[in-house]
């Protein structure tokens, strides 16, 4: 029973696998339904790496399948990326967990369903540069824990700024593609620290939504990482 088990998962996973490599971005995407009840039409998959972003986990995005979103938030994300390589030089990003081809229900999410929500690591640093140890642990940085300051250790903290200067870049470049940025989710204890830092009183300017309460669970996962939801204009 067991091995049958095994071998079934080990075949899904090369299904995937393969179905992840030869997928090719075409046409215009359609979602359907709510972020936590949807479908997605036509998914564009984000690529695994570009010349300052990279997706967190080979895991995720060739067995799980989760890089794919719609295509206008494809070409949002990209637009950003592009547009912090000037704003935030030299700084790697990293993409977490977007939506399935199909969307619809993911492992340990309970939105992500229409390929217009995403995850983005949180940026962190150490006195003053880019700290990126913790980027290398796939889907177990889902469960890093920072205190209510934003720091992992004593030297290593969230970097707010870098943080606010990607929020702006993606907002501007969702208006650019027919979306609104219409949710940030960010562990409420953090957004004190956020909105103290120079961009982050941009942010707040701009009016962008952040969530202003969360049940614990939820508040305590997204430290590590903001959860960012779209809607079509």
């Amino acid at each position: 029973m067991i091995n049958h088990f095994l071998r079934a998962v080990v075949v899904l996973a090369l299904l995937t696998s393969c179905s992840v490599m030869t997928h090719k971005n075409t046409g215009t995407s359609i979602s359907h339904g709510t972020v936590g009840n949807g479908t997605l039409e036509n998914a564009w998959l984000i690529p695994y790496k570009g010349p300052n972003y990279k997706y967190f986990s080979p895991f995720s995005y060739y067995v799980l399948g989760n890089g794919f979103v719609h295509s206008k938030l494809y070409s949002t994300l990209l637009e950003a990326f592009h547009q912090c390589e000037s704003t935030c030089t030299d700084h790697q990003f990293r993409v977490m967990e977007c939506a399935n081809r199909h969307g619809g229900k993911m492992l340990i999410h309970r939105t992500h369903q229409t390929g217009l929500s995403v995850d983005l690591m949180t940026p962190m640093m150490k006195k003053g540069r880019q700290y990126k140890m913790t980027d290398r642990f796939g889907v177990g940085h889902y469960l890093l824990d920072y205190d209510e300051h934003g720091h992992w250790t004593k030297n290593v903290e969230v970097d707010f700024e870098t943080m606010a200067k990607l929020i702006l870049a993606i907002d501007d470049a969702a208006k650019n593609n027919g979306l609104k940025l219409s949710k940030v989710i960010l562990k409420i204890d953090l957004k004190d620290e956020f909105y103290a830092s120079p961009s982050g009183q941009k942010v707040k300017v701009r009016g962008i939504y952040f969530a202003m309460a969360l049940p614990k669970v939820v508040d305590n996962m997204h430290d590590d990482h903001i959860h960012l939801d779209f809607e079509e204009l």
